[in-house]
């Protein structure tokens, strides 16, 4: 059945073999007849670099890779971000929060043993239980601060259990607290990489969302999102990680595998390609 699925890099770095095997992976999942996009995810204004939009595209091309146009940009789309956050607002499901990561680490540490997630260390809920007339002081005496989702509070907006499909795995049931109250967006960044995608995935159609092993967990809180913001429901397909010969995932730092690099060395697509197989 032919999907709609996309490749979404960031244009922070060099693309390497992993965002290959991405790349390749998504257009095969689309099927004969279906659409392929790409989608830049720079969101970071700090990071994302001109030159290594250029690269992705010129990558992307020399594997033999077409896709639609135009791309969406993020940092084109901060509106669509913040009507999102509007509606998670009007829900009453958003709260500021103002504690720095010292500070949370400290907390953390005087805790004891903190309840873990997929990222580490669970927020402690430090502001979640800030009055709103503190939260109004401190926002007109200028205190920088985050916007946090109140996972508990969410979990009542939903009717029963969340489920998603996941290709390899079947129906499975989401647990949207491993990460605890995540961060949606921040004075600098309007919107978080959970926020950010799941917007993005709508409005783009994809009905199918592909990506590695290391976001599955992320699923979980998509699924959370979509039901609060009425959504589509996409499946996923989270394929395996391509690895470095010491077993690490490969990072854009890693230059000697970045598609760039291997193209001046004289490899071919078709030995990028038998390499991912």
């Amino acid at each position: 059945m032919p999907e709609t699925t996309r490749f979404a890099p960031s244009p922070t770095g060099w693309l390497h073999l992993g965002h290959a095997h991405a790349a390749l992976f998504a257009r095969e999942a689309a099927g004969a007849g279906g659409r392929f996009l790409i989608r830049l995810e720079d969101i970071d204004a700090t990071r994302a670099r001109p030159e290594y939009e250029v690269a992705i595209f010129e990558d992307l091309a020399w594997l033999g890779l077409s896709w639609e146009t135009p791309v969406r940009r993020q940092s084109d789309h901060f509106h669509d971000y913040r009507a999102a956050l509007a509606r998670l607002e009007a829900l009453g499901l958003l709260y500021p929060c103002f504690c720095t990561r010292r500070e949370i680490q400290d907390e953390i540490t005087r805790a004891g043993n903190a309840p873990q997630g997929p990222d580490g260390p669970l927020y402690p809920g430090t502001c979640r239980h800030l009055d709103a007339a503190e939260r109004a002081r401190r926002i007109a005496a200028g205190a920088t601060y985050a916007l946090r989702l109140d996972v508990a509070r969410a979990m009542q907006h939903v009717r029963g259990p969340l489920f998603f499909t996941e290709l390899s795995r079947g129906e499975v049931t989401a647990d949207p607290s491993i990460f605890g109250d995540v961060v949606l967006a921040r004075k600098d960044t309007p919107a978080s990489y959970h926020l950010a995608v799941v917007v993005d995935d709508a409005l783009q159609g994809i009905t199918l969302v592909t990506r590695g092993e290391d976001l599955l967990p992320s699923t979980h809180l998509h699924r959370l999102l979509q039901a609060l913001l009425g959504l589509p429901v996409p499946r996923w397909h989270h394929h395996r990680l391509i690895m470095d010969e010491s077993g690490r995932r490969l990072a854009k730092r890693d230059d000697a595998r970045s598609l760039r690099s291997l193209r001046a060395a004289g490899w071919t697509p078709e030995q990028v390609r038998d390499v991912l197989r």
